[in-house]
């Protein structure tokens, strides 16, 4: 692992407003870059009431506007969506105002519910097209000549970098057929996150893009000054999971003392399962739990997130997952010499 980056999902928390839940996202990237990450990511989710960044490159825009020098980036976009042309547009036209700062990561889910994801359609296709999308897309990124029947403008010519994401093995044989960069989504479905990686890497196909694999893994975090406090701070996201998966979302609740008295337990254990790629404690436990997941998984990345329903202490814990991060790609990087 060489760099660490910062996945946002804007959350929502309970008593504040989307206004509020975009405004803590510019400040939170802000404070990302003081504190060395290399990307900041936002993902599509539609009809989320705690989550504020439906309109992605929206949102985009403002963080890399607020920002000087990290890159910016989807994290992803839910490709069936939308025409890949109007995503080339976009995505070209913030290539073009931030200068080689933009990523777009690639998803193949709706980042919602079915009825939503048909709002979103209008028409909803039996087959899936979403490798034909997705090279679509990037060709119009490319340097497509003068005459071509049909260009992205702005768009062409920008070359934007493009992730295929993914949290089964579909997304890694398609990321290694083509050549592109590989992030999984282990912070919500670590299941096949071992399988995934090693298919990825080993029919990994050489492409203009890339010369040889580069696999991001997603790590949920939460970090204080104690183990106590962290697991305190974490407890509003798993309300907000255990809702999501009882078909009750909302909006990212206060935390609490005792999770186990509100969640039923075979909820509570299909939450702690789907959120087990995490690292949750004191400064110290947080850097020992992020050492053995990157030891076990090799990652070229990593791309930490974590919902905390007081803002200030989420900043405090990203900048200390920051702190622990950085000691470990310093003491690789010793190991190297």
């Amino acid at each position: 692992m060489q760099k660490f980056s910062l996945l946002d999902l804007s959350p929502v928390p309970e008593g504040l407003t989307t206004r509020d839940a975009l405004a803590n996202t510019v400040d939170l990237a802000r404070a990302a870059e003081r504190a060395g990450y290399h990307r900041y990511w936002l993902a599509e989710h539609h009809n989320m009431p705690g989550i504020a960044s439906a309109a992605t490159a929206v949102v985009i825009g403002h963080v890399a506007a607020a920002t000087r020098t990290m890159r910016i980036g989807a994290g992803g976009i839910m490709l069936p969506n939308h025409a890949p042309l109007v995503v080339a547009e976009q995505f070209g036209t913030l290539a073009t105002l931030y200068d080689g700062r933009i990523d777009l990561g690639l998803g193949r889910a709706p980042g919602t519910d079915m009825a939503t994801a048909r709002a979103l359609r209008r028409h909803m296709m039996p087959e899936d097209s979403f490798p034909q999308d997705v090279q679509e897309l990037i060709g119009y990124f490319g340097d497509m000549p003068d005459t071509a029947p049909v260009r992205a403008i702005p768009g062409v010519g920008t070359h934007v970098p493009v992730w295929i994401l993914g949290s089964s093995l579909y997304g890694a044989q398609l990321a290694a057929h083509l050549g592109l960069p590989y992030a999984f989504a282990s912070h919500f479905a670590p299941a096949m996150l071992e399988q995934a990686l090693a298919v990825y890497r080993a029919s990994f196909k050489p492409s203009a893009a890339l010369a040889k694999p580069y696999a991001m893994i997603t790590i949920g975090v939460c970090a204080a000054e104690t183990d106590a406090e962290a697991a305190f701070l974490r407890s509003s996201q798993t309300l907000a999971f255990a809702r999501l998966f009882s078909g009750k979302p909302g909006k990212l609740p206060l935390p609490i003392r005792d999770v186990e008295a509100q969640v039923p337990a075979a909820v509570l254990a299909q939450v702690r399962q789907a959120l087990s790629c995490s690292a949750t404690g004191s400064p110290d436990t947080v850097k020992a739990k992020l050492r053995a997941l990157i030891d076990k998984h090799q990652p070229d990345e990593v791309l930490v997130t974590g919902m905390i329903h007081d803002h200030a202490a989420r900043v405090r814990s990203f900048d200390i997952v920051a702190g622990a991060l950085g000691d470990l790609v310093s003491h690789k990087q010793s190991l190297a010499v």
